[in-house]
């Protein structure tokens, strides 16, 4: 699987782009604060999927209670892929990289999230973000978390989301925390699903001879090693060049005032130019 890192970057800057590009009525924010955190949901939610296995380092994000939880999701997800899988698809003693890797799971967990905010409001939203910070923070700190630093995570998530909650309002959390949690675990698949390993992110309602688990992956001259040297040299660090520019262009009135300056700089060089000539 692609690192929590890459994880994380790659969901912060499709959470910025998508926040961008979403119509209102589906949760778009409507301020800086809120596509921000939006964002920041958006780049937790892009490890969430990495929590069935107690083994991931992002099921250490909080210590033995995500560890306990990570060992409970594991135990659900084989159990869900042994009942669903096909005639040829192999057997199996984990359940990682089955259930909470698919699209119906991005669907669900994004629908679910939406029906809780609005149904329990502020103590809800409260939650999401506590999750979703929590998780995206593990994932930039990358191996500096790896034993204490889960205390740091914790305590640090737990400040931000009070402090983030009032960005949401109830009317927009509703539907918009719903989305950034699908489209941050859908992110982490397509992640995922550049790798050697593939992703079975059809699974189990699309059959392909005989397998309902069959994973969707790149030819291997494409496939990235995770960990490898093209994720740590020049995909990592171009998610991050991007999500750093996506974040800037995002603050109100940047797009106006950078697109302003780029065109009074190009007419004072055709200026100077044709006196020139």
């Amino acid at each position: 699987m692609v690192m929590g890192p890459t994880h994380a970057v790659s969901g912060a800057l499709v959470g910025l782009v998508v926040a961008d590009l979403l119509p209102t009525d589906w949760g778009a924010p409507a301020s800086t604060a809120e596509t921000f955190a939006f964002a920041a949901v958006c780049s937790g939610a892009a490890l969430l999927p990495d929590l069935d296995t107690a083994q991931s380092t992002v099921a250490r994000s909080f210590g033995p209670v995500s560890q306990t939880f990570a060992r409970g999701i594991d135990a659900v997800s084989l159990g869900y892929y042994s009942l669903t899988k096909g005639s040829r698809d192999r057997k199996r003693r984990g359940g990682h990289r089955t259930m909470t890797h698919t699209a119906l799971f991005a669907a669900l967990l994004g629908a679910g999230v939406s029906a809780l905010v609005a149904s329990f409001g502020r103590e809800a939203i409260i939650g999401v973000l506590f999750v979703t910070l929590g998780l995206a923070l593990r994932g930039l700190f990358g191996s500096w978390a790896k034993k204490r630093g889960w205390v740091v995570v914790t305590l640090s998530a737990a400040v931000l989301s009070i402090l983030s909650w009032t960005w949401f309002p109830q009317e927009v959390a509703s539907t918009g925390l719903g989305v950034a949690v699908a489209l941050g675990c859908a992110t982490h698949c397509l992640g995922d699903a550049i790798t050697k390993e593939g992703i079975p992110f059809l699974a189990p309602f699309v059959p392909w001879r005989g397998s309902r688990w069959w994973e969707i992956k790149l030819p291997s001259a494409l496939s990235i090693r995770a960990g490898g040297p093209f994720e740590l040299g020049i995909l990592g660090p171009a998610l991050t060049v991007a999500a750093v520019a996506m974040a800037v262009w995002s603050v109100d009135g940047a797009p106006e005032h950078i697109l302003g300056t780029l065109e009074a700089s190009g007419l004072s060089f055709w200026s100077e130019g044709a006196a020139h000539r």
